[in-house]
């Protein structure tokens, strides 16, 4: 349980309360400190599994909370940058698509890995994940960006756009995938 890239693992759970209390500080420092917290939680989710693979030290435990880590800190944060405004209207369909498709692949993979059925990661999926990331990271610091005359908002927000629709695409595919062992 306590090596270090389960313990990396469990920083980005333990991160996200202080993610989302930098939303209600002063802005735009809160959205300096939410964009450096998940900056730090992006690099742990990459030296998690590249230091497990590499030290051999991969585990069920680690296998079971990464994906968990992650889609904490994207719904914390889709949540976050909704409630507080920085997407709002039209653009919260694409938050809500994004955390659709987390929560039913969730559901998916939970059910057939009790069938012992792996759906592997496919590379369309992990772009879509970037692009993700690259969006969630811009619409955390839509206020600091904005201090430097940056338009993160809005790059965040085209980003958020493109990643629903990959979010679509991915979350059919891995449906489809899936369907075949369901019947």
């Amino acid at each position: 349980m306590w090596t270090l890239p389960n313990i990396l693992t469990l920083s980005r759970i333990f991160v996200i309360p202080i993610l989302v209390t930098s939303f209600y500080m002063d802005q735009p420092m809160g959205s300096h400190i939410a964009f450096v917290m998940f900056a730090l939680a992006g690099f742990t989710d990459f030296f998690d599994g590249y230091l497990a693979r590499a030290t051999g030290s991969v585990s069920k435990i680690g296998q079971f909370l990464d994906p968990i880590a992650d889609k904490l800190m994207v719904g914390a944060i889709l949540i976050m940058v909704v409630h507080i405004g920085w997407v709002s209207s039209y653009h919260v369909v694409a938050a809500v698509v994004i955390m659709c498709r987390e929560i039913l692949v969730s559901g998916l993979r939970e059910f057939l890995a009790g069938i012992q059925v792996s759906v592997p990661v496919t590379w369309l999926a992990k772009w879509k994940t970037t692009v993700q990331m690259v969006a969630l990271g811009s619409l955390v610091w839509a206020e600091g960006g904005a201090e430097f005359g940056l338009p993160a908002l809005e790059i965040g927000l085209v980003l958020l756009w493109i990643a629903a629709v990959l979010t679509l695409y991915t979350g059919y595919d891995y449906l489809r995938a899936g369907l075949k062992h369901m019947v």
